[in-house]
């Protein structure tokens, strides 16, 4: 039997977000999320999950949106005081490694300090994956004793699932060119019901949402997020996996 986490990211991004969230935990397969720390709906995402007590949540680490929670991060940000954008991590870049250890560890401590217990770690647009800052998300993970998103190199330093999914996004994707995988959605789905089946433990990664304002003007991913809060619920996957035998929908708490 195949353990599988299904995660969706970002939650405390906004209100709409945290509702999409908690509709496809309630209504359908969603089993964990993870929390932005420095967030506008970062209250309302705490208020739902202490509401919601079986929901996992992890700690989505913050680096490329949104304000640190510390200040005078001088190459973590830009001239605003905001974080810098995801395009200065797409190419060559230096950091200071302390200032990142302490933002982090303060985001981390935060949703501690909040009452909750995360499950795991990972980070938005995953820049725990990204150079050196690979150590410092294994440093705190062995600090906390907290599970990682396996997808980086570094990943045998820290506990992990077996396999992890990174392009279920696509079921919310309308047009077959602008998906990241090949070939059909059925046979995509297909064969990845065989992986839940078959891997000791799987992580699929999504990203469900209603949209306001503060997604819908912030981010660059909008749309496929609601069709996945559908999806999560209606679909004749998420049937499948509920009566599937060989598969055990849990969170990190669960297997590690």
């Amino acid at each position: 039997m195949g353990k599988v986490i299904i995660n969706s990211d970002d939650f405390g991004y906004s209100r709409g977000v945290n509702y999409g969230i908690i509709d496809a935990y309630r209504e359908g397969i969603l089993t964990s999320t993870t929390l932005m720390a420095n967030m506008p709906g970062f209250e309302h995402a705490v208020q739902l999950k202490k509401e919601h007590p079986d929901l996992g949540v992890g700690v989505h680490l913050t680096l490329t949106c949104g304000q640190p929670l510390l200040k005078n991060l001088s190459t973590l940000t830009n001239e605003k005081g905001q974080f810098k954008k995801l395009a200065f991590y797409e190419q060559p870049f230096q950091i200071d490694l302390d200032e990142l250890y302490q933002e982090w560890n303060y985001q981390i401590q935060k949703v501690y300090r909040a009452g909750i217990v995360p499950t795991h770690l990972d980070s938005h647009h995953h820049t725990h994956t990204f150079g050196q800052n690979q150590e410092i998300v294994v440093a705190l993970a062995q600090k906390y004793d907290l599970p990682v998103r396996g997808n980086f190199e570094k990943n045998e330093a820290v506990k992990h699932v077996t396999y992890f999914e990174r392009f279920f996004d696509d079921v919310g994707v309308e047009t077959a060119a602008e998906r990241q995988i090949e070939g059909t959605l059925e046979g995509y789905l297909t064969e990845l019901l065989e992986k839940m089946r078959t891997f000791e433990t799987t992580e699929i990664m999504c990203h469900t949402a209603y949209i306001d304002q503060e997604l819908y003007q912030c981010s660059g991913f909008v749309f496929p997020r609601i069709n996945q809060v559908e999806f999560l619920i209606h679909s004749e996957f998420a049937k499948v996996v509920k009566q599937d035998k060989e598969i055990e929908l849990v969170t990190y708490r669960e297997i590690c």
